[in-house]
Order: C-alpha cells, then sequence, then structure tokens
C-alpha cells in the first residue's frame, strides 16, 4: 500500500498534455514526489525553463524527464495519460523497465486497433478482436498485473484551476484502487472505486462520440431541450454498444458514464465537444484537427464503433450519422433533421 507520509519513491506520469499535468499537480500536492514525461527533449527542457505545462504552472515537487527507463526504473506506480495513437508504442518502449511489481492507472480515454481500418471490409469486418482498450494494451505489451484506469468528469482546466470534481479508479484488484484512493484524493477532488474495469473505460471512451454531436447541436443553436434530448438518447446508444463490447450497463449509469458524458457534452472546454461546434459553424473537419493543439479521441471512435455496431448488429444511428457528417456524406443540419424522424427504441429498455 502507498502512504502519502511514507512513500519515498516518485510517482510517475507519463504524458505532459493537459490531463497529465492536471494529474501530476493533484499528486504533487498530495506532498508527492512526481516524475513527468514529456516527449520529446525540447518539450521537456520548455517545461523545465518556464515551469509551465499546457498552460499551467507545476508544482514545485514535479520533476519533468524525457527518460521513459528512469520513470519505469525509480516509480512503482505510474499514470501512462497519452492519446490513444500513441500508447503502444510508448508501452512497448516503457516495457523493459516494468515488473510485476509496477502498478499503472492510465487515464486514456481512446481504442487500440491491431489492424488498418482500409483491410475492413464486409467480409473482414471489424470485431472485439481488432479492437483494445488501454488497460489491455498495458496487458499485452508488459509484465504488468495490477492495471487501472481513471474516468469521470474530469475536465482539465477546471481541475488545474482547483475547482471541485470526481473520478472513478478502476480495477479488478482492490489494492489498486486503494492506491489510487490514496495518492489522489483530497478535499476538492473525490475519488470512487469500480471493479468492473472495461466497463469504466468503455464508459469515458464512448461519451466522447456523444459530446461532438452535443457540440453540433450548440453550434447550430438548437437550444438545452435539444441538447438534453441528444444526451439522453446518446446515453442509450453508449450503453447498448458498450454493453455488446463487454462493459457492464450500471457503469454507465454512473460517474464515468452519466457524470462524464454531462460535463464533456456540455462544456467549451471538452474537445470533442468544441470539435462538434466547429463542424456545425461550417469549419472543414481537416482544418479543425489540424489546428487542436491535443487530440479529440471521439473522431477515431467514431468510426471504429461505426464498424463495430455493424458486426455486432446493434443500431448507433448517432454514431452513424455523425461518421456521415464527419465523410461529408451529410451535412450537419441535414443531420439533425434526420435524428428527429429517426424511429429511436423504447425510451429506457436495458434495465
Amino acid at each position: 500500500m502507498v502512504s502519502k507520509s511514507t512513500s519515498k519513491k516518485p510517482i510517475g506520469v507519463i504524458g505532459a498534455g493537459s490531463f497529465g499535468t492536471a494529474v501530476a499537480n493533484i499528486l504533487a500536492e498530495n506532498k508527492q514526489k512526481v516524475l513527468l514525461y514529456a516527449r520529446t527533449p525540447e518539450k521537456t527542457k520548455a517545461i523545465n525553463d518556464s515551469r509551465m505545462s499546457s498552460g499551467h504552472h507545476l508544482d514545485d515537487n514535479i520533476e519533468v524527464t524525457n527518460d521513459l527507463e528512469k520513470v519505469g526504473k525509480s516509480c512503482d506506480v505510474i499514470f501512462p495519460v497519452v492519446p490513444s495513437a500513441n500508447f503502444r508504442d510508448m508501452m512497448k518502449e516503457l516495457s523493459p523497465y516494468l515488473r510485476p511489481y509496477h502498478i499503472l492507472i492510465h487515464g486514456t480515454k481512446g481504442f487500440d486497433l491491431n489492424v488498418k481500418m482500409e483491410k475492413i471490409d464486409a467480409h473482414n469486418p471489424l470485431s472485439r478482436e481488432h479492437v483494445r482498450t488501454m488497460s489491455e494494451v498495458i496487458k499485452e505489451e508488459s509484465s504488468v498485473v495490477r492495471i487501472g484506469c481513471l474516468a469521470g468528469p474530469n475536465l482539465a482546466k477546471e481541475l488545474s484551476e482547483k475547482k471541485p470534481a470526481a473520478t472513478v479508479v478502476a480495477s479488478h484488484f482492490d489494492e489498486v484502487i486503494k492506491v489510487g484512493q490514496t495518492l489522489l484524493k483530497n478535499d476538492r477532488f473525490l475519488i470512487y472505486g469500480s471493479n468492473d474495469l472495461i466497463g469504466i473505460e468503455l464508459c469515458g471512451i464512448l461519451k466522447n462520440i456523444i459530446a461532438v454531436g452535443a457540440g453540433t447541436i450548440a453550434g447550430l443553436d438548437l437550444g438545452e431541450n435539444a441538447k438534453a434530448l441528444f444526451i439522453s438518447r446518446g446515453l442509450v446508444e453508449m450503453v447498448h454498444i458498450g454493453t455488446a463490447l463487454g462493459g457492464n450497463a450500471q457503469a454507465f449509469l454512473g460517474l464515468a458514464g452519466v457524470g462524464d458524458l454531462v460535463a464533456t457534452s456540455s462544456s467549451k472546454l471538452s474537445r470533442n465537444f468544441t470539435v462538434g461546434n466547429r463542424l456545425a459553424q461550417g469549419e472543414d473537419i481537416e482544418t479543425i484537427i489540424e489546428s487542436m493543439e491535443e487530440v479529440a479521441e471521439g473522431l477515431k471512435t467514431i468510426h471504429i464503433i461505426n464498424e463495430l455496431s455493424q458486426t455486432y448488429k446493434v443500431r448507433c444511428p448517432i454514431t452513424e450519422t455523425l461518421n456521415r457528417i464527419i465523410e461529408k456524406d451529410m451535412s450537419v443540419n441535414d443531420a439533425h433533421r434526420y435524428l428527429m424522424k429517426f424511429p429511436f427504441r423504447a425510451e429506457i429498455d436495458f434495465i
């Protein structure tokens, strides 16, 4: 068990983006020494020189490094917070320095694909065998056994501004949950626990789709009633595809599901909401992606879930429609007219 008062080893955070920086500062504020890994030597130097990362000041207890070996060998507990597209490569580089005694609690809300999307067709459909959550990537690429994730309404800017929030630490191991709670909990940041690791990961991944769609509603100025309608229908869609992929319906009704969905579908601080908002205002998807400093995981997730829903015969009208918008087969206005006429299933049929 890690104790705030007795732990002498630093805690590792891999990824100096906005959420990684926020996690590092929370850990450091709780009197932990923190090793924060930045991907390039240039970024490491810039952060060390300015003591600023992603626009936020770094606590004095944080040391910034570009050395994954140092993180692996110095830290027993590590929080990887890197985009899903880079996660597996990061794990391959980190893996030689990891041992079964390590604890990894990731904060990445996206999928890893082990197949190229252009190879997917009617004869070779995308399936769960091709898609991994980050906990599964950690397990595949390392000797680490005690694995967990963070998920919840955790807008990084608000965390960095020390506003109240909460998160869920999910793991098959109670010890991992307790370690996460011990290291992260403070007077304004509550930590809940769950043993449904895959379910909680899927909550964090799937809500990004709905956040993109909610952003389009805001961009079209369709009102709060329309946004509430969309979010509630989005939750039902999340549950149906999430359970088909191995999650538990109950996970989607808690903080990592409804809580995260409401936050990211209602705030301009959400990257995925911002993408939808800008699409609705007529911006080109390529321009939006190129202009963003950090990855909006929802765009990749929309493509993946659109394919998986066809494989598993789960109707996901919101995902299908958003995919058509991104592929430029449908305008945002036409998409909303279509969804208003869509014969959705019974309001709640999964309880």
